[in-house]
């Protein structure tokens, strides 16, 4: 396979007073997939502030960004567009109001000419196993490296 392009992907753990991560469990036409909130750093953006526009985008959260945690060390390959490489970079999060609350209502959103169905969900840190709650390997490796430390 020809890699001619660099899809880079940011991503924010949120957690809660009850042990729990945010995860958003999304339904595209032809894909459904689960993995930590986040999306696609645009041209003249920077991390942060990608991870900021994502979360208010999808969720309505307000967040700050606080530590980074990973960053794609390997070569991964896109599971969306052939022929590009993904490099995708985690950062905890914690919301910038306290008070807000985390719409669990499945939603709807109009990207380019697709829809995506998102559904957020806490999981009890515990209880989540990467492997099975986690549908991307990268996602998997941040939650084995660090998840795991929290408990």
């Amino acid at each position: 396979m020809e890699i001619n392009r660099f899809t880079i992907r940011v991503y924010g753990l949120l957690f809660n007073e009850h042990k729990q991560v945010l995860l958003v469990h999304e339904k595209m036409p032809h894909l459904h997939f689960t993995k930590f909130p986040g999306g696609g750093l645009e041209f003249g953006e920077g991390t942060r502030d990608c991870l900021v526009r994502e979360f208010m985008e999808e969720s309505g959260l307000e967040i700050r960004v606080k530590d980074h945690i990973y960053t794609t060390d390997f070569f991964q390959p896109s599971a969306f567009r052939k022929g590009d490489q993904l490099m995708a970079i985690y950062y905890q999060v914690e919301l910038s109001h306290p008070a807000q609350t985390v719409s669990l209502e499945e939603i709807t959103l109009t990207i380019g000419d697709k829809n995506e169905t998102l559904r957020f969900f806490w999981k009890n840190l515990d209880e989540l196993d990467p492997e099975k709650d986690l549908s991307f390997p990268i996602d998997r490796i941040v939650a084995r490296k660090f998840l795991s430390e929290k408990l």
